[in-house]
């Protein structure tokens, strides 16, 4: 995949997809040009059948995503214009990113902070490395922060940890992250990738069309009862029963083998 930038990688690798931050030297911090390429590298994946899991992480050793790249607001952010079509790029990146129905893992290590977070909440899961951080220091820097974000940590975290995370501006460590349900498992720093890669691989396994219904059924459950989609939820659920996966894993059951889905 041909991108317009070298500082994000999209890599596949059987059947996970890997999209990397690759801006070490600043941390990982994203420009306008690294949120402009996810939205290619997702429709690539989204559209990619053999592709079964969707890993975001970081390059290097010291962070997933620090957050915006500070350096560029000058050029990119001065003006209210510029604001306006900076949010609206990067939070083409966000949707895209929460609403693929491929599974999406956040590879945690380092600091994630900021937009960084906010990029790793809009992954299904998070596994994190023993040394990550987390933080989100708009009231360090007079930033307005806006609703998205704040209701996808409000969704993981209840309302009181994430006025914490915001009123203080603090960083906490990967154990106080575990503890308010931001991350989903904390391993040690060494057993970071194979530890994500296994994950990933066992979800490859199991049936694309179940999981995919899995994830639209959660996705319409923490909304609001009146903004549910319901028919979309019964058509992901009737696709599974319809589907020649059903057949293979009701055969596979009975033969007592392990099952071969191919998403249809």
């Amino acid at each position: 995949m041909e991108l317009a930038t070298d500082k994000m990688i999209a890599r596949k690798d059987g059947a996970i997809g890997w999209m990397v931050f690759n801006n070490p030297a600043r941390r990982n911090a994203v420009s306008l040009e690294m949120w402009e390429a996810i939205p290619q590298i997702l429709a690539e994946y989204d559209e990619d059948p053999a592709i079964r899991v969707i890993v975001v992480t970081g390059a290097g050793e010291k962070a997933f995503v620090s957050g915006a790249d500070i350096s560029q607001f000058e050029k990119e952010r001065a003006t209210p214009e510029q604001v306006r079509h900076y949010e609206s790029v990067s939070g083409r990146a966000g949707t895209m990113l929460a609403g693929t129905a491929k599974p999406t893992i956040a590879m945690i290590r380092g600091y994630c902070i900021g937009g960084g977070l906010t990029t790793a909440m809009s992954c299904d899961l998070r596994i994190a490395a023993a040394d990550s951080r987390f933080g989100i220091p708009a009231a360090r820097l007079g930033l307005g922060y806006g609703a998205r974000g704040v209701e996808k940590l409000v969704h993981l975290v209840g309302p009181a940890f994430a006025k914490e995370i915001f009123y203080t501006a603090r960083q906490f460590d990967a154990e106080e992250a575990l503890q308010m349900g931001l991350v989903n498992r904390v391993v040690p720093v060494d057993a970071l990738e194979e530890f994500v890669r296994g994950y990933a691989e066992k979800i490859a396994e199991n049936a694309p069309l179940t999981i995919r219904a899995v994830k639209t059924t959660i996705g319409e459950a923490v909304k609001d009862p009146g903004r549910r989609d319901e028919a979309a939820v019964k058509a992901a659920v009737e696709a599974c029963f319809a589907s020649e996966d059903y057949k293979e894993g009701r055969r596979a059951f009975m033969e007592k083998r392990k099952p071969a889905f191919q998403g249809r």
